[in-house]
């Protein structure tokens, strides 16, 4: 509760858009080389599982942030009934929606209604399992399908931009409910899956591939949108990224398809199998 106490008034939203326009500022390339490997060195981020530009220059911070991956690097489970993990990152909590509430840390819920904005359908996710994986500065950072489907809709909801580290999640209450975040709803042989993608402290904003909406931006007002033809992605696609990183969050409804429980700090990859569709396609 210190955090919460010591941050409350912090301007954490212009904090963060500021560091988003440094972060997307092309620099002296002296200057970001040097930067670059600071924080690879830092973060013991292993190159070799990324594609990096021919000449070496990455032009902006945020182009080495998203780095693409190397081909190969993250083979996607084989098995077609798994569901895949859409980021690399860590198991912050995993478990069953029970009440139309989720876990946020040991001792504290939140509510899925106010999570998924309101809309109309959160009910039906009641009764389901979800999974909360962080990304830390030293993961990759773009967030991919954990099945074949189509967006069909999506939410884009304003809110503040608390830490999504430890200290947010045990300290900050509601934190993924009133943080900013874009909720995507990708329809499925078996049914339906929302991926909610939650912004942070010093995160520059996040992109989705089938809008041009960006988070974190001034003035922002709730979006709530049924696309009017629905962006179909393969197992695996690319479905949006972090410009400096947060959290996801993966919802299942009852019936259709379960995520594992798995422990808390439980390092995840992308492609790897975290659950299992149960209805059939």
């Amino acid at each position: 509760m210190l955090y919460y106490a010591f941050f409350r008034w912090f301007p954490k939203s212009a904090f963060s858009r500021l560091m988003g326009r440094l972060a997307d500022t092309r620099w002296p390339r002296w200057l970001l080389t040097a930067v670059i490997q600071v924080y690879i060195r830092a973060f013991r981020i292993d190159m070799r599982q990324f594609q990096s530009p021919p000449d070496g220059d990455w032009g902006t911070f945020n182009a080495f942030f998203t780095r693409p991956l190397a081909p190969g690097a993250r083979p996607l489970h084989s098995d077609p009934w798994a569901l895949l993990s859409p980021v690399d990152g860590a198991v912050s909590q995993s478990g069953p929606i029970a009440g139309g509430e989720l876990i946020q840390a040991k001792g504290k819920r939140y509510s899925l209604e106010e999570l998924l904005g309101g809309d109309s359908g959160w009910r039906a996710y009641d009764g389901g399992t979800f999974l909360t994986i962080y990304l830390s500065p030293k993961d990759y950072h773009r967030i991919h399908t954990p099945c074949a489907g189509r967006v069909t809709r999506f939410a884009y909801e304003p809110g503040e931009l608390w830490t999504v580290s430890p200290a947010g999640v045990n300290g900050v209450p509601n934190l993924f409910s009133r943080n900013e975040r874009i909720v995507s709803w990708l329809e499925a042989g078996f049914g339906e899956l929302a991926l909610v993608a939650v912004g942070a402290t010093v995160v520059g904003g996040i992109q989705v591939v089938y809008d041009p909406v960006t988070s974190n931006r001034p003035g922002a007002v709730r979006r709530s949108v049924r696309l009017e033809k629905p962006h179909a992605l393969e197992r695996g696609a690319e479905l949006g990224r972090f410009l400096l990183g947060s959290t996801v969050i993966l919802l299942t409804r009852p019936g259709e398809a379960r995520l594992d429980s798995l422990q808390p700090g439980q390092a995840l990859r992308l492609g790897q199998p975290i659950g299992a569709i149960l209805r059939g396609v």
